[in-house]
């Protein structure tokens, strides 16, 4: 019995380490596809952004093009918007929905979105635990200070929260999003399905990373939680 449950723990582990991999190549070839397909009002990523902000009294939020593909986001810091080359200048579907999601991050600030609040306070303590979780792990797994292990453990439990408490940060927004395009203009009812498209593929990537933390977590727990040194 005992046999069988380790071997479905394992299936199911190789399972979830393999969903990041397939939720990004989902994302690439759904991103790829929509970035082909124009919108029929014309509108650039960066325009799309800025009317959303306009019609929402929220002008006063930067946009600026950065480098890369897909390194698009929202800087609650600086009040400014980083849309990637990729979504910027081009007036496509995939563009527009991007851009648009990271809009619904502004307006979830500006509407004090209660998960996005304890994301942002979140942010320090996960910064660190991410840093150090494993090392000390590491550390407690080789020498006689058996404290350390837990301690990791504790770290690492920080980041797999974290991990979930993004999700329905990014589901918010995109919902924001979807319900923007719609209401501005910028995308036609039948457009729409190609948005929620991207945005979904998207959210996949984050589920799929809270899904690796959690069972790295899980196997933190079961190969180390019940160690006895004493």
């Amino acid at each position: 019995m005992h046999g069988t449950s380790n071997s479905m723990y394992w299936i199911l582990f190789l399972a979830i380490s393999i969903l990041p991999i397939w939720a990004s190549m989902k994302l690439q070839r759904t991103f790829n596809k929509y970035s082909r397909v124009r919108c029929l009002s014309g509108y650039t990523g960066e325009e799309a952004a800025r009317r959303i902000l306009m019609i929402h009294h929220l002008g006063n939020i930067g946009i600026r093009p950065i480098k890369g593909s897909m390194t698009d986001h929202y800087n609650p810091m600086t009040h400014e918007i980083g849309l990637s080359q990729t979504t910027y200048s081009l007036n496509s579907i995939a563009a527009v929905s991007v851009a648009a999601h990271e809009v619904g991050h502004v307006l979830q600030e500006a509407n004090q979105y209660g998960f996005l609040n304890l994301r942002h306070k979140m942010i320090p303590i996960t910064s660190f635990a991410n840093n150090l979780s494993l090392p000390i792990v590491f550390l407690g797994a080789i020498t006689p200070f058996t404290g350390l292990l837990w301690v990791g453990i504790i770290l690492f439990s920080f980041t797999t929260l974290f991990s979930f408490v993004t999700l329905p940060v990014e589901f918010n927004a995109s919902k924001r999003a979807l319900a923007a395009l719609s209401t501005s203009g910028i995308l036609s009812e039948e457009e729409l399905d190609g948005a929620k498209e991207v945005l979904q593929a998207a959210a996949l990537t984050y589920v799929a990373g809270a899904a690796t933390s959690l069972m790295m977590l899980i196997r933190l727990l079961l190969i180390y939680g019940g160690n006895d040194r004493d």
